[in-house]
């Protein structure tokens, strides 16, 4: 069975797209799941980045190497990549040759209250990727818009039929390209 890794580019509790995440194991429990908490990340410093580095990274750096994918799901914020997000990358990447990321099967979902879906994290959020060498789902994107209408978040549930619908057949979608990604090494 895959083990994947969710990424939340949010570190609030009550993020509507730490409900999407949240919904991902029950409409694809063909795999198991671990949330990667990047809470306690320190900001990148490549004088902090020697060895394993400190503690909280090392622990982030561990759990991606043992998912054979990782699965972000991230907010957009002023039209970009949530820095919190950025940052975790960033301690993901390195060391260049050994990083966490590298050739790592990965894809991006987004959600917001807006209508465009976080169509511009996601760009930002693909292109750090590529950038370090991720095997990022090719041709499929999920993005949702008016997020709010689609959750019950004092239940902390994805609500609409039609996201959970899309969400799944992503999710699968992705589960199956984690296989496909490894042909590519």
């Amino acid at each position: 069975m895959k083990k994947i890794g969710i990424i939340v580019g949010s570190l609030r509790e009550q993020s509507f797209n730490r409900i999407v995440a949240e919904a991902i194991p029950e409409l694809a429990p063909g795999a198991e799941y671990a949330f990667i908490s990047i809470a306690e990340l320190p900001l990148y410093n490549g004088d902090l980045d020697k060895g394993p580095g400190p503690e909280p990274v090392r622990q982030f750096r561990e759990a991606i190497a043992q998912a054979d994918g990782i699965v972000i799901v991230s907010p957009e914020y002023n039209s970009g990549i949530p820095g919190v997000l950025k940052n975790a990358l960033d301690w993901a990447s390195t060391p260049t040759k050994t990083a966490a990321l590298l050739r790592k099967p990965a894809c991006v979902i987004g959600a917001t209250p807006g209508a465009k879906g976080t169509m511009m994290a996601q760009q930002q959020i693909r292109q750090t990727l590529e950038a370090v060498q991720v095997f990022v789902l090719p041709f499929q994107k999920m993005y949702i818009s008016q997020v709010t209408d689609k959750v019950d978040a004092d239940r902390r549930l994805l609500t609409d039929e039609t996201t959970r619908s899309y969400l799944q057949r992503y999710a699968e979608a992705f589960i199956r390209w984690i296989d496909q990604a490894s042909t590519l090494n």
